[in-house]
């Protein structure tokens, strides 16, 4: 069978011939903070938050939904299903038109606890739930890979295809988070943790999904600085890169070591896109703190690698003000390749981090 996963709060607009309308924003676009403002100004928020653990901010879908009705109203009204991403190669492999459960939390009119879309809260979002797929528990059957889909693909002609799910909630399967307690710590460019819950847990600073195991919720921090060593290597260190074969990053990495604990006191913001939880500010900026003659690029790289742990922390911090305790922390994503990084990060946050897979 095949199982799809994909990136969160995407909203992907298909006219009644299935056609894709517009460019899909992702969950790092901002275009709808002004509508997002406008809507936690009413009593009606807290109705919302109460019903799907998740305050109304710009990265989610219902902020684009209302940004699409507001600004492209001729669009809007073309507009015959929204998908999430997984949602939408699922619909081009079988075309079924479904969402996971698990991608339901990007809109705020998904009961969390029920795992149903409410009608309530659709009518006061303006809403219309008829553009909204059904859906279906992570791993039902939805379809099976058609003709058309088989010779794009290579895949067989009737192989069953399950609904799948989040691209975190995968990752954290995958990583062995089941058990309540137990968290999973995402280094790609979007960092974080998703810490597994047995219970609704909402916190206005930070995410709550449910989870591809069923009777299991997760409580996120999503953060942006994932890509901040990337950024870095890609503006400071081209020339190098040009002149040497060897990975970039391991390199990157023994500079890093040579710099004690605390980077000599140069301190980095990693806020290159914003940030997201815990302090939802899509104006925030990246900041170097503490440069002087002494600073070499090690310390900005070591710097770069601190910055990012403490927004783990940060969020970890958080979620033990929601009543969710940490029993044990897996790393997956990328930045679990680095040695350092993970070790940082566990000096940081003061947990022991294990590593499930690396290509180190």
């Amino acid at each position: 069978g095949v199982g799809v996963d994909g990136q969160s709060w995407s909203c992907i607009l298909l006219d009644r011939e299935g056609r894709v309308l517009c460019g899909d924003p992702i969950w790092m676009d901002t275009r709808a903070a002004g509508l997002c403002a406008e809507w936690n100004a009413r009593p009606e928020a807290e109705e919302l938050f109460s019903l799907c653990g998740n305050p109304l901010q710009p990265s989610y879908t219902t902020g684009k939904i209302l940004w699409f009705k507001r600004h492209r109203p001729d669009l809007y009204r073309r507009t015959c299903r929204i998908l999430q991403s997984n949602g939408y190669i699922v619909y081009r492999l079988t075309g079924a038109v479904t969402q996971d459960v698990s991608q339901g939390y990007g809109l705020h009119c998904f009961d969390m606890r029920r795992g149903a879309w409410d009608e309530r809260a659709a009518d006061l979002l303006g809403i219309d739930l008829e553009k909204l797929p059904g859906l279906a528990p992570c791993c039902k059957v939805v379809g099976t890979v058609h003709a058309r889909a088989a010779e794009q693909t290579g895949l067989r002609r009737g192989t069953p295809v399950v609904a799948g799910g989040l691209d975190a909630a995968c990752g954290a399967l995958g990583a062995g988070v089941i058990r309540p307690g137990e968290t999973q710590e995402q280094g790609g460019q979007a960092g974080g943790m998703s810490l597994c819950t047995g219970e609704f847990k909402a916190h206005k600073r930070l995410i709550l999904g449910q989870h591809v195991v069923p009777g299991r919720w997760l409580l996120q921090g999503g953060t942006v600085g994932g890509g901040s060593l990337r950024w870095f290597l890609r503006e400071f260190g081209a020339q190098e890169n040009a002149d040497r074969p060897e990975n970039p990053f391991r390199r990157m990495d023994e500079e890093a070591a040579r710099i004690p604990p605390g980077a000599d006191g140069l301190i980095f913001l990693p806020y290159l896109a914003g940030e997201r939880s815990p302090i939802w500010n899509p104006d925030a900026k990246g900041v170097y703190f503490g440069i002087d003659y002494s600073k070499t690029r090690a310390h900005f790289i070591r710097a770069t690698l601190e910055g990012v742990a403490f927004s783990l922390y940060h969020n970890l911090l958080t979620a033990r003000e929601a009543g969710a305790t940490v029993t044990k922390m897996n790393a997956i994503g990328g930045a679990a390749n680095s040695r350092l990084w993970t070790q940082i990060k566990a000096d940081v946050t003061g947990k022991t981090i294990q590593v499930p897979s690396s290509d180190t």
